[in-house]
């Protein structure tokens, strides 16, 4: 009966023990409220900023909208706009060709892609005029790889048009 006693005692205690580990997690390292960014290429880095309020970001699996203190998570990202609004209300743009979104603790947001460029760098007319040759091309009688590499670049193209609107 002792031994029950003891068994069911340390039962109970182990709860405890491991509500109390829970409770001493936090984000200290950075302010409540801020997001440090990395928004990086493989030759450089293109935004790098401690002062972010949120990012809006393409996912695969839907728009996001990425808060300080956010879930870690890995996201991978479809073409597309991603905003960047800043504590001091203003905001940047860039599109990217695709990649890849990390939420870490401690607010920190990585955005690593192949391609990106500010969306104030692209011309309407010339995205344009790039989406009708690529529409030739894919609709068009030559070589599987070329169609397949033509609807690759239209739907990049597409995607940026819509962005630039």
């Amino acid at each position: 009966m002792n031994s029950v006693r003891v068994a069911r005692a340390a039962l109970r205690a182990r709860p405890t023990a491991m509500r109390a580990t829970l409770q001493r997690r936090s984000y200290a390292d950075v302010a409540a409220d801020k997001i440090q960014l990395s928004l990086a290429l493989p030759h450089q880095a293109i935004y790098k900023s401690q002062d972010v309020v949120q990012v809006n970001i393409p996912a695969e699996s839907g728009e996001m909208g990425i808060l300080a203190n956010h879930v870690p998570s890995i996201e991978q990202l479809k073409p597309g706009l991603i905003e960047v609004i800043e504590e001091a209300g203003g905001s940047k743009q860039f599109f990217l060709s695709g990649g890849f979104a990390t939420v870490q603790p401690n607010s920190m947001l990585s955005i690593n892609a192949v391609e990106g460029f500010a969306l104030e760098d692209f011309s309407a007319d010339a995205v344009r005029n790039q989406i009708n040759e690529a529409q030739k091309i894919a609709g068009g009688s030559g070589s599987e790889q070329d169609i397949a590499e033509a609807k690759i670049e239209l739907e990049v193209l597409e995607s940026l048009q819509a962005a630039l609107k």
